[in-house]
């Protein structure tokens, strides 16, 4: 895939239920999110075996709140369909990022 699409409570269950699928859940107000925009984009470059979707929060509430997402930023890993891990804190780092990915993809291999 290698880009990023961005999911609207329409669309992400569909978005979601193939293969592995990271969902960014972000907030146009949120500093760290918007912070780690860049590092998404890049993940979503370098990892083909990844679809990254982009959820904005405010745009999809009800959503979120089915989620159980309480806080921004939010990072679930989907397989399938299932949400398979989760990460989520105001204090997330592009290599903590990277490394619950890669620890969290590994598990699912």
């Amino acid at each position: 895939m290698g880009e990023v699409v961005a999911a609207t409570k329409e669309t992400f269950r569909d978005l979601v239920s193939d293969g592995l699928v990271l969902v960014d859940v972000w907030g146009s107000d949120c500093r760290p999110c918007l912070a780690l925009m860049p590092e998404v984009e890049r993940l979503a470059g370098e990892r083909p075996e990844l679809d990254v979707v982009k959820l904005e929060a405010p745009t999809a509430r009800r959503l979120c709140m089915e989620l159980r997402v309480m806080g921004l930023p939010a990072f679930l890993l989907f397989r399938d369909g299932e949400e398979v891990s989760r990460l989520n804190g105001a204090d997330i780092t592009p290599s903590a990022l990277e490394a619950w990915l890669d620890e969290s993809a590994a598990a699912q291999a």
